[in-house]
C-alpha cells in the first residue's frame, strides 16, 4: 500500500447531503402542487432523478432536458398536468430548484475533515459528475470550496466517473501519482470501482448519512494504514 499524499472526494452523498436536501425540497415542491409526498411518491421522484441524470451524463440529453424529463415522468401519474412547452416546464422545475437550493447543506463532519487533512499536509481534490456552476455553488454555500486545492467537474474535464480518465485528471491536477491518492465516495461503481481501476485507493461511505463511524475516522484509518505499510 502506497502512502496517501492526497485525498479526492465525490461531492453529492459524500460531503454534501444531496439526499437530505433533495428530499426536503421534493416534499415542499410536491406539496405546493397538492401532492402528498408519500414514500412511494418520493421513491418515484428519486428514481426519475437518477434515470434522467444518467441520460445527461452519458450525453443522450441536455442538462435542462434531464430536468424536464424528470417532471414529465413523475407528475402526470400523480394527476399534475405538465405543459408541453419547454418554458412552462422550466418554470415549473424552478419551483423545485429554489426549494432545493434553500435546503443545501454539507454533512456535519465534512468541513472538519477537510480542515484536518489540510492541517496534516494532504492535498485535497474533488471529482464530481455535475455541472461546473451548480457544484461550485454548492461548495460556496456550504463553506467547503476554500478547503480544496483542486475541483474537477465532469463538465469541465470532459470525462465522468467511473471513466478512469476522470480520475487521471484529478491525480494530475493534485500533482500525485494515482496510487498515492485515496478517493472517497458513496457510489460503489462510479466512485470505488472507478478509482481502483485508475490505480487509486478507495473508500466507500454511506450517501444517506447513516454512517456507523464519522467519515473522518474512516479516512484517517485508511491514511494511517498506508503510513504503517511503509
Amino acid at each position: 500500500m502506497t502512502r496517501v499524499g492526497a485525498v479526492g472526494f465525490d461531492l453529492d452523498g459524500t460531503l454534501f447531503d444531496h439526499y437530505g436536501s433533495a428530499r426536503s425540497a421534493a416534499v415542499h415542491f410536491l406539496g405546493s402542487l397538492g401532492v402528498v409526498a408519500s414514500d412511494s411518491t418520493l421513491a418515484s421522484w428519486f428514481a426519475a432523478e437518477e434515470l434522467h441524470f444518467e441520460r445527461w451524463r452519458s450525453g443522450e440529453i441536455s442538462f435542462l432536458e434531464q430536468r424536464r424529463e424528470r417532471l414529465r415522468s413523475v407528475l402526470p401519474p400523480l394527476g399534475v398536468d405538465v405543459h408541453a412547452g419547454e418554458v412552462d416546464v422550466d418554470e415549473l422545475f424552478g419551483g423545485y430548484l429554489r426549494a432545493y437550493e434553500s435546503s443545501w447543506r454539507a454533512f456535519p463532519d465534512a468541513l472538519p475533515l477537510l480542515q484536518n487533512l489540510r492541517a496534516s499536509g494532504h492535498r485535497i481534490g474533488l471529482l464530481t459528475n455535475g455541472t461546473e456552476a451548480q457544484q461550485l455553488a454548492k461548495l460556496r454555500r456550504t463553506g467547503l470550496l476554500v478547503e480544496f486545492d483542486v475541483v474537477c467537474t465532469s463538465e469541465r474535464v470532459g470525462f465522468a466517473k467511473p471513466d478512469v480518465r476522470a480520475f487521471a485528471v484529478l491525480a494530475s491536477e493534485l500533482g500525485v501519482e494515482p496510487e498515492a491518492c485515496l478517493f472517497v465516495g458513496d457510489d460503489p461503481v462510479k466512485d470505488v470501482d472507478g478509482a481502483r481501476a485508475a490505480g487509486m485507493q478507495a473508500l466507500l461511505v454511506d450517501g444517506h448519512g447513516r454512517r456507523e463511524l464519522p467519515i473522518g475516522e474512516l479516512v484517517r484509518s485508511v491514511i494511517a494504514r498506508s503510513a504503517d505499510a511503509q
